[in-house]
């Protein structure tokens, strides 16, 4: 990450339990490929696996306008928490939108924990 750039990070969560599902990864993460795919994301990512946290990254390039492939429907679904790397252009993406829509529906419904890394340059 360049000297440049500045990162702000927040926690949300709420009070109830989740150990009820069956959790197939720790983290979903969550990310517009053209700004953080290669940089900040892809060291997180890394730094993750490093420390034994099992995460879960989409590794290949996502064309605009496609539409949310199940199997991230259900990795966010089957994931504990997830990290939310809102950059530049997260918000011009409908993929990354439909993405933080269900990773909110689960916060919601089942206490899935959210943590957003605010990313600017």
């Amino acid at each position: 990450m360049a000297s440049s750039s500045s990162t702000t990070v927040m926690a949300s969560s709420t009070s109830s339990s989740s150990g009820d599902k069956p959790c197939s990864y720790d983290v979903f993460l969550s990310f517009s490929g053209e700004d953080t795919r290669n940089s900040f994301t892809d060291h997180l990512y890394h730094k993750l696996i490093q420390a034994g946290i099992h995460t879960f990254r989409d590794n290949e390039e996502i064309n605009r306008g496609e539409k949310l492939k199940s199997e991230f429907k259900e990795a966010i679904k089957e994931s504990r928490a997830s990290i939310v790397v809102l950059s530049e252009n997260y918000a011009t993406s409908t993929w990354c939108l439909d993405e933080l829509l269900l990773i909110l529906e689960q916060r919601r419904e089942c206490n899935h924990f959210v943590l957003p890394v605010f990313l600017s340059r």
